[in-house]
């Protein structure tokens, strides 16, 4: 039987830790690949045997998580433990290497249950793909486990502009929050950290962007390498080590929340209401 061969520096760029949390590059491309609708179809379905024959055989998949190799058959059981409804992918990178294979990034949003007992997860996952004997198949795929929270499938986006003045930023509003009856909410981070994206996603989630707008003044603060505005983060009595971390003043600039632990430096391991709640909890009285 023919042994089929993928490069090991395909195996390597998918396996690096630089499969997620960076932007394709602009020659890259987010196309529509069939075989992938087939295997997202498949999973929805919870179609054991199709999924399985799509995964190599001859060499085995190669699979990784976040705790480690796995294999094909685990894999499988991981997708269809889901119980997806239905499942969207945005895609995140789409490319041919050489021919014959094909390798995405995507985030896949999945719907489980119905009406008041549906819920949202988010994963994402490289996937290569080979063609073996005239058929796709995956030969490895990496993943993250389910989470909650929408998680980026690119650490490109500034959130904290360069350059800033701190210090000003809050005094101005301090000054919008005195006159609107809001309060501050100051996030310290850094563009590199991936749960400051997080949060960031979270934060623009309609029913959090519309409690944000009417009752917080939001002020990012770059801590950079944890050698930025080290001053503000004494100040507020938030940890240096742990980012995103968050503090709320009042408009007189009364400290009211102070992030003494690690709360949101785990971002992705939070669910919406977690924030939300911390959000109804801290804003103005009405």
């Amino acid at each position: 039987m023919k042994r089929w061969i993928i490069p090991v520096a395909l195996f390597a760029a998918l396996f690096s830790g630089n499969v997620f949390g960076q932007a394709p590059s602009a020659s890259k491309s987010a196309a529509v690949f069939p075989p992938l609708e087939e295997w997202k179809a498949a999973v929805v379905s919870g179609n054991l045997m199709l999924l399985h024959a799509m995964y190599s055989a001859n060499p085995p998949a190669r699979v990784a998580t976040v705790s480690g190799e796995s294999s094909a058959d685990a894999e499988i059981a991981f997708w269809t433990g889901l119980k997806p409804r239905r499942m969207q992918l945005e895609m995140a990178e789409s490319t041919s290497p050489q021919p014959g294979v094909q390798q995405v990034v995507f985030e896949a949003e999945v719907h489980s249950g119905a009406g008041a007992a549906e819920h949202v997860l988010y994963v994402t996952e490289g996937q290569l793909w080979q063609q073996q004997s005239g058929s796709w198949k995956l030969v490895a795929t990496k993943r993250s486990d389910a989470s909650k929270l929408q998680q980026p499938t690119s650490t490109s986006k500034v959130i904290y502009a360069p350059g800033l003045d701190a210090h000003e930023e809050i005094r101005q509003a301090l000054a919008r929050a005195s006159r609107e009856h809001k309060n501050v909410l100051i996030v310290f981070g850094a563009n590199w950290c991936y749960d400051c994206h997080v949060l960031d996603l979270a934060f623009h989630r309609p029913e959090m962007a519309a409690i944000l707008q009417r009752s917080y003044e939001v002020v990012h603060v770059d801590v950079g390498e944890f050698n930025r505005n080290t001053d503000l983060m004494q100040k507020y009595g938030v940890p240096q080590q742990k980012i995103p971390s968050l503090a709320v003043l009042d408009g007189k600039g009364k400290l009211l929340y102070s992030q003494q632990g690690g709360e949101f430096s785990k971002a992705r391991a939070l669910a919406p209401e977690d924030i939300l709640a911390f959000l109804k909890k801290w804003k103005p009285a009405t």
